[in-house]
């Protein structure tokens, strides 16, 4: 099956740049590409790309104005934020929002290509060190309180088990030795905890481990 995946940078040749690596693998092709917030809407909207490379600093309207935007037209995206800054706090704005992951721009092509085929499997892209550090920057700074008993109430213990594990970058497969299930009862615990926690991914499920306290940053 190939992977569509749509391009949006206001730098030309970052765009081409991206367009060369989506090109030379056989099951991914390149839906479109544009240069601004409105023109990653109008690509959601007209071609709903499994993948979108959505540039987080952008003139005009930025990817983080644009992500809900994008997400609305075609909920089935996965959105990766690209970004210059390693610790740009817009990011982990985007990730709150539903973005799927974010990736530096100066990444290798196989980095590119990995998380892509990583999103589009479901897969969360928090296990680099940088990402975590990220997520818990800014999770040190939220405030808890009833709000956060209230989420945690709806989960059964096993369901709490299975949100702390991903925010240590591991898979299904993985977590189900950890906790000692199989993989296919980690997906049906982790559709649950989507479904009670109105949760769009993974990734929203991590940062929800860190805000309801289930995991401390710098864990």
């Amino acid at each position: 099956m190939t992977t569509s995946v749509a391009i949006v940078d206001d730098q030309p040749l970052i765009r081409a740049g991206l367009r060369m690596v989506i090109e030379s693998q056989s099951d991914l092709r390149v839906a479109g590409e544009g240069g601004d917030g409105a023109a990653a809407v109008a690509l959601a909207r007209a071609h709903r790309p499994d993948v979108l490379l959505l540039d987080v600093r952008m003139p005009v309207t930025d990817g983080i104005r644009a992500l809900p935007g994008v997400l609305l037209a075609s909920p089935g995206t996965r959105v990766i934020m690209l970004t210059t800054f390693d610790l740009d706090e817009y990011v982990y704005a985007a990730l709150r929002a539903g973005a799927s992951a974010f990736l530096l721009k100066d990444a290798g092509p196989e980095s590119i290509i990995a998380a892509i085929r990583q999103v589009v499997d479901g897969g969360i892209l928090l296990a680099p060190a940088i990402t975590r550090r990220l997520v818990e920057e800014h999770i040190a700074r939220a405030p808890r309180g009833d709000a956060a008993a209230s989420a945690l109430s709806v989960l059964t213990d096993r369901e709490r088990d299975v949100l702390v594990v991903p925010a240590q970058g591991l898979s299904n497969a993985e977590i189900g030795q950890r906790l000692h299930v199989s993989e296919g009862t980690v997906k049906t615990h982790v559709s649950r905890i989507l479904a009670k926690l109105a949760l769009r991914d993974r990734v929203q499920a991590v940062i929800a481990a860190y805000e309801l306290g289930l995991v401390s940053p710098g864990g």
